[in-house]
């Protein structure tokens, strides 16, 4: 996304410059004219520029906070199956251990 909005950033300024060139090179308008053109196109060109990079930011904040929140559901499934899985073996291990306490009692006899 970052190489993206780069080379967007890049290609508008490109073409802001070059529009700019070529409107003062085949202006059939006064001077005062064509300067008055140029800075409007600039401010365009800076408030499209503007509202790309804000828009760039949005999204990123917005799949920041998707992953983080994809992120923190797969680390709560991820410890709910861990807590399930101890549960098992604490009970596998008690059963082993009655097992062995009874083995124990019959040959203490």
């Amino acid at each position: 996304m970052t190489n993206d909005s780069g080379n967007v950033v890049f290609a508008l300024l490109t073409g802001a410059a070059l529009g700019a060139a070529f409107g003062v090179l085949f202006a059939p308008d006064k001077g005062s004219e064509t300067r008055e053109k140029i800075r409007t196109k600039a401010v365009d060109a800076k408030n499209d520029l503007t509202d790309k990079v804000t828009h760039a930011k949005e999204e990123l904040s917005k799949t920041i906070k998707d992953k983080k929140e994809e992120f923190d559901h797969k680390l709560e499934e991820t410890l709910s199956h861990m807590s399930y899985k101890a549960d098992d073996i604490i009970a596998t291990l008690e059963r082993k251990l009655e097992e062995l306490k009874k083995k124990n009692a019959q040959l203490q006899k």
